[in-house]
Parts: C-alpha cells; structure tokens; sequence
C-alpha cells in the first residue's frame, strides 16, 4: 500500500517537513498570539495549532507514500482488483462507441479506463489524475481524496499561520529598525502568504473537477484520450451531476468499473 520512504522523494519530503516546522518554530519565537497565549498559561490555541501542523504533516506523508491505485497485474489479477467479473463484463453492452482496452506501451499492461502510464512512477496508475512533483507521488484513484483532504487542512493551517505572523509584527521608529525587528517575521509571511495562494488555488480547482467527476489529465489532454475524442466540448460521459460526483468522491469507497459507468445508457451508474 506504501511505497518506500527512502524513495526518489526523500529530498522532497525532508525539505517539506523542515520548512513546516520551522516555520511553525519562528512563530512561537516571536511575539505573536501564540506566544503571548503560551505566556500567559492559555494553551488551548497554541497546542490545537500544534496539533493541526501534525496533522497536515501526517497527511502529507499518507498522500505521498500512499499507492495511488497502480494497475500492477494482468488478467485476472486485474480484474479481481477492479472488480471486472465474466458476468460484469457481459454488462457493457457493445456500442457504437465500444473501445478496445488499450495495452500500455510502457509497462505491457492492459490499462483500465481513466488510467494513464506515468512516466515518472513507470506504473500505470488507475483513474489517473496528475504527478505531482510536491508529494513525489502519482494522484490517482486511490489517494485523490487524501490529497483533496490534505490540501484542505494545509490551507486552514496556513491561514491561521499567516494570521498569526501579523499579530507578531511590532512597530519601530524607523523602516530600518523595523525590518531589523521584524525581518524573519515578515519573511514567513512572504513565504506563507504564496503557499496559501498556492494551495488555494489547487484545492479550488480539484473541487471544481471533482464536481464534474473528471481528472486534471482529462481536463488538459481530453483531444489526446481515446474515450473523450467522440464527446462533445461539454460532455463527460463519467458526470452523475454534482452533488452525485462530489458524494461518490469522497464517501465511495469501493472500486467503480469505469468501463460500465461509459458504457450506460440511460441506466444509473453502478
């Protein structure tokens, strides 16, 4: 289910959890809310703030270990995975846009519907979404939703570190003075500030997909995907209407058989 810690990602992870941390340090050095809290025995705040930073760190690592679902097996092995049965298979009724599964040209596998072989990972990954060079890890069916999560907490986390490096800001009788008193302080601002920018901007965009039930290769690479070049420019033949997509993202937690849900016709979705 994990992958090796001691990975191609290793660099990656370590420089994450350092910055976290210190980030999180130079906040309680200074004269911030957080301090002040600490100082005056009021602790709720500082070690809930704590708490959240472990949290995000916690989840980053599951997000980044985590097997983002890759197609490792042929035949049955690979049918059992995703749930394809002879019976199942019988179900998706031939039609005038039937596909042949494709075989991947890198690792020899049939691939899945919605999969993609990443080139990074040299796997195949199922319901593929991106490679993202954050978390040294594919996103795909498997750890989307833990990604999605993630993004969420560290977006909480660092606003309430952006609101607590502004409280710590102290005035000073001259720019000089000031910068000297407040120029660590104001740097984690800066670096806060494009962070949260950064991971709003994700996290609104993977919803807004999410709600469409479509992937971020899909989105980009649609005229490049064998099963979208038929559909139209606003046709996603995988959509169940949003609320439908956003409760089977994140409250479904069994293998859907992609192929079924593109092959329908007029019957609901398995």
């Amino acid at each position: 289910m994990f992958k090796n810690v001691f990975g191609s990602g290793f660099i990656v992870r370590t420089a994450h959890v350092i910055l976290t941390w210190v980030i999180t340090l130079i906040l309680f050095l200074h004269d911030t809310d957080l301090r002040k809290q600490e100082e005056r025995g009021e602790l709720i705040q500082p070690v809930l703030f704590v708490l959240l930073v472990l949290v995000s760190v916690l989840l980053y690592f599951a997000v980044s270990l985590m097997d983002p679902g890759f197609v490792l097996s042929d035949g049955s092995d690979l049918q059992f995975t995703l749930g394809i049965t002879e019976e199942t298979q019988d179900m998706i009724p031939p039609t005038a846009k039937s596909l042949r599964q494709r075989r991947c040209g890198h690792c020899l596998l049939q691939q899945p519907m919605r999969s993609k072989h990443c080139q990074t990972c040299q796997h195949c990954v199922r319901r593929y979404d991106h490679h993202c060079p954050w978390i040294e890890n594919c996103v795909g069916e498997r750890n989307h939703r833990w990604f999605v999560l993630y993004l969420a907490v560290q977006l909480f986390v660092l606003l309430w570190g952006l609101h607590m490096a502004w409280s710590g800001f102290t005035t000073a009788p001259s720019w000089q003075l000031w910068l000297r008193g407040n120029g660590v302080l104001l740097g984690t601002a800066a670096v806060v500030a494009v962070l949260s920018l950064t991971v709003l901007l994700l996290l609104g965009s993977h919803l807004y997909l999410v709600s469409l039930n479509t992937t971020t290769w899909e989105f980009m690479s649609r005229h490049r995907i064998s099963y979208l070049k038929h559909c139209g420019a606003d046709e996603n033949p995988f959509d169940r209407g949003a609320l439908r997509n956003l409760w089977g993202f994140f409250c479904d937690w069994g293998a859907i058989v992609w192929e079924q849900v593109y092959f329908r016709e007029g019957n609901d979705p398995i």
